[in-house]
């Protein structure tokens, strides 16, 4: 009986060791490279345990202006400091000399080090001028090194425009289902997200070294520049976005106290965005703690009086206004005492001051005719439609190089029954939604006569070396347009806005470009302090004579009061104005 039980035991150990010799013959020889189901590469996962390294540039394709520069980073010389020199003399001092800072200071940082670490100084990190970068580099030192690195701005221009980057399994994993995700970065919000699959690293750039378990160098102070070899990566995605522009915009919502909202610009002929810009501002420590992440002109909102142009437009096309008719614009839409006792207006005039009566009226002749009209020149005017670039991209089908809200007119078909739900409807308020992009391409289709165009926001995807990998071609869209001569009448109108002394938007009239354009005042049901909030609008184009830009500039929940948005407008116009005239005055100088 105990040989039987000893037999057993021996049995089991045998087993178990067998298994165990089995489980370390798998890792170590058969599966050692391609282990589990990640397919993870254990010696290189050994060699990672031994190893300390400092990335430069995490390999990312990043996003360059229509110029060709970089606009979501800088490129500048930084110091790279080892541990493993505070050993040895490094020629500190005269490396600090060089810097111009401390000897104490530039020390006390390697002391304190226990991985690779780029030099502090009053900036985070040193930047270094290119002389500096010589001469240090000079010295032939080994651990320390002056390097080009990635530099990324805690503001960077158009933030929530090229959007958002980060970590996410779950994300990565249900786009990318045949890749390791771990240590991978994934786009989550603008054109990170859209342009994810070119902008995938590949390889990252870092310096290399290996240590052993109590941090000394393991194979001497030999350091390794691990790069990235394939001159074809990182991909770089080229926006439409005039970089100048950008920041002097930005820096306008700034001055004029624009906490939530932001401003378009649209280039009229290529309808490519030029400029977007939107507050709240990202917090680049928690993009998620507030709004900031969201790109505003992206978004849905509450349009008021803007909308009055698709109303007009569509009056215009049906002959929905008698001749010589005037409307009572001394009463509100329920034919009560207006608060803006405008009198009588004709149609031009009604519409230059903004009169809530004539289009409350205009909405129901309309919809008489036809209870789906209003939403059908909506879109014909490109409100109601996703107007991003769309096309077939390599094996991507039908890919669209934004997301944005998508316009509504009436959210069902019950409130196309109710008169006041109509007459609030031709105001601009009730269910209508506007985000000011769709509102900027509605203007640029006017300004161009009716033509409709998809918005473009990118023109090119570039290799590393800067040759072309794929172009995004101008691209017209598909469907129904209003007429030229509902056009033509619709830019006379609109110029009417800023021209007429009583005209809304007569604040821009002594502008050096000459604005056409509409106000909005949209009324919110959001009350604070006691006081009812308001979506502040104004949307218009420029040179009226030549339209070169469409710009709108919106300021979200303010009271109705405060926080009109033409000032922001005029600024901008005339931001633009002096940036074309010194262009052309150096143009022509160096000639």
């Amino acid at each position: 009986m105990l040989q039987k039980r000893v037999l057993f035991i021996s049995i089991l150990i045998f087993m178990m060791m067998a298994g165990l010799l089995g489980r370390l013959m798998q890792i170590q020889l058969f599966q050692a490279e391609n282990f589990s189901a990640y397919h993870v590469n254990l010696i290189k996962e050994s060699v990672k345990q031994r190893t300390h390294e400092l990335v430069l540039d995490d390999g990312r394709g990043q996003f360059l202006d229509r110029e060709g520069k970089p606009i979501s980073y800088e490129e500048k010389s930084v110091l790279v400091l080892f541990p493993f020199i505070k050993k040895m003399d490094w020629n500190s001092s005269q490396i600090a000399k060089t810097l111009n800072m401390s000897h104490r200071e530039l020390k006390s940082q390697v002391e304190a080090a226990k991985e690779p670490v780029v030099a502090r100084g009053k900036e985070e990190p040193l930047l270094l001028s290119e002389q500096q970068a010589d001469e240090i580099n000079q010295l032939q030192i080994p651990g320390v090194f002056a390097v080009k690195k990635k530099i990324f701005p805690e503001h960077p221009p158009a933030a929530q425009f090229l959007g958002i980057y980060g970590e996410n399994e779950e994300i990565f994993k249900k786009q990318y289902p045949d890749k390791d995700w771990r240590n991978k970065s994934v786009g989550l919000t603008g054109l990170e997200k859209s342009f994810d699959e070119f902008l995938q690293a590949e390889k990252e750039t870092k310096f290399v070294y290996h240590v052993d378990g109590i941090g000394n160098p393991l194979f001497g102070i030999d350091v390794k520049y691990a790069g990235q070899a394939n001159p074809f990566f990182p991909l770089q995605v080229k926006t439409t976005i005039d970089q100048t522009l950008q920041k002097e915009i930005e820096s306008l919502l700034d001055e004029h106290h624009i906490q939530n909202g932001g401003a378009i610009l649209l280039d009229v002929k290529t309808n490519d965005i030029l400029a977007v810009a939107s507050k709240p501002s990202i917090n680049s420590k928690d993009p998620y703690f507030d709004e900031g992440s969201k790109n505003m002109m992206f978004k849905q909102l509450i349009p008021g009086s803007v909308f009055k142009t698709v109303i007009a437009t569509a009056a215009i096309e049906e002959g929905a206004v008698k001749e010589k008719e005037e409307f009572r614009c001394d009463l509100d839409i329920r034919g009560n005492p207006a608060e803006r006792n405008l009198g009588r207006l004709d149609f031009e005039g009604s519409f230059a001051q903004s009169c809530n009566r004539t289009f409350a009226e205009l909405a129901g002749r309309l919809m008489e005719e036809d209870p789906t009209i209003l939403e059908n020149y909506a879109r014909k005017l490109g409100l109601l439609e996703a107007v991003s670039w769309q096309g077939d991209v390599f094996q991507l089908s039908e890919f669209r190089q934004f997301e944005h809200d998508i316009g509504r007119v009436f959210a069902d078909n019950e409130s196309r029954k109710d008169q006041n739900f109509i007459a609030q409807t031709g105001i601009g308020q009730q269910e209508v939604r506007l985000s000011p992009l769709s509102v900027a391409n509605m203007m640029a289709v006017i300004a161009r006569g009716g033509e409709k165009r998809s918005v473009r926001a990118v023109s090119e995807i570039q290799y590393g070396d800067g040759t072309i990998m794929a172009s995004f071609d101008e691209q017209k869209s598909d469907g129904e347009q209003i007429s030229p001569y509902a056009a033509i009448k619709m830019q006379q109108l609109l110029r009417k806005v800023v021209t007429e002394p009583e005209g809304t938007g007569s604040l821009l009239k002594d502008l050096p470009y000459e604005v056409a354009g509409k106000t909005g005042t949209a009324e919110t049901s959001v009350i604070h302090e006691e006081e009812q909030l308001h979506h502040k609008w104004f949307a218009g184009y420029f040179p009226f004579d030549e339209p070169q830009y469409v710009l709108v500039t919106v300021n979200v929940n303010v009271p109705g009061d405060q926080g009109g948005v033409n000032p922001l407008f005029a600024d901008i116009v005339q931001m633009i104005y002096e940036k074309n005239k010194l262009d052309a005055l150096h143009n022509n100088s160096s000639r």
